[in-house]
């Protein structure tokens, strides 16, 4: 896990992998709703078609100039994805933690996981 103390602010941050690699560009952040911490970044990402890809925040840095996220951007491109204007339904979390290797469960009394900030 990462401190953020304004989110907001590093919207339109680039997000690059542990290798320097770009992913994207950073759209929003969604939130784990039983702890509210930051679980996944939303990423612009795709040159022709953009597309929002999701990217755990488990171990990323956030330096002056961008977002430094653990997965590799290999591991990233083939991340559930939704269009930019697009909402990551509550049938589709499971799969993306899934992808990740990451547990999934709802909340105590089923709801969701992730709330977007």
């Amino acid at each position: 896990m990462f401190e953020a103390d304004d989110i907001r602010d590093w919207r339109d941050m680039p997000v690059v992998d542990a290798g320097g690699d770009k992913v994207g560009t950073l759209e929003s952040v969604y939130f784990d709703t039983a702890t509210d911490s930051p679980a996944f970044a939303a990423v612009k990402a795709g040159f022709v078609s953009k597309k929002l890809v999701f990217v755990p925040l488990g171990g990323a840095r956030v330096s002056p100039r961008h977002l430094r996220v653990m997965t590799q951007k290999s591991v990233v491109k083939d991340a559930p994805s939704i269009d930019l204007d697009g909402e990551l339904t509550a049938e589709a979390e499971p799969g993306l933690f899934s992808h990740y290797g990451l547990e999934y469960r709802q909340g105590s009394t089923g709801e969701r996981r992730l709330g977007r900030r």
